[in-house]
């Protein structure tokens, strides 16, 4: 993968989602907070798990293994969220996004990442930024603007308009 198309930032939050290792560019995450209780909003898609009071602001919290396609897991006390800030139409909105634990902040060497798996033509595959390579594993590198689609940014950006309502 040449140096152009890796992120101008070599360092990682990595975090756990099941087995799998992930990791999000750190210039991306604002915070990582212990799982606090989280406001449910009615009719909203099953990964939007509702909103947090975070210092006065509402943020919209997802379950990322959901919005992957992975089974929903249990809580346990090392669920934490990653509040992250991701681009919404030019603007900057913060997310936050249940992981099953937080590991480390890493440095990864541009020469130790491979560009996104192609699985087919009918797999969208955009939203992995890269596989980077870690002694013998693969961490996933997510682009966190394309985790979400920007339908699905709208809607927590309108549950999180909703929750500063109450």
């Amino acid at each position: 993968m040449s140096a152009a198309n890796v992120m101008e930032t070599c360092q990682y939050l990595t975090f756990k989602l099941g087995q799998e290792d992930f990791a999000l560019e750190i210039n991306t995450v604002r915070e990582v907070l212990d799982l606090i209780n989280i406001t449910k909003i009615p009719r909203t898609p099953d990964y939007m798990k509702g909103v947090i009071n975070l210092r006065g602001n509402v943020v919209p919290i997802i379950d990322l293994r959901l919005n992957l396609g992975m089974e929903s897991a249990e809580r346990t006390v090392d669920t934490c969220i990653i509040i992250v800030e991701v681009d919404f139409d030019g603007e900057a909105m913060q997310i936050g996004a249940l992981a099953d634990s937080v590991q480390e902040v890493i440095d990864i060497d541009p020469d130790n990442i491979e560009p996104a798996p192609k699985i087919g033509i009918n797999l969208n595959t955009d939203f992995i930024k890269g596989m980077g390579k870690r002694d013998d594993k693969f961490i996933i590198i997510l682009d966190i603007n394309k985790v979400l689609s920007s339908e699905e940014l709208t809607v927590l950006k309108a549950a999180s308009g909703a929750g500063a309502d109450n």
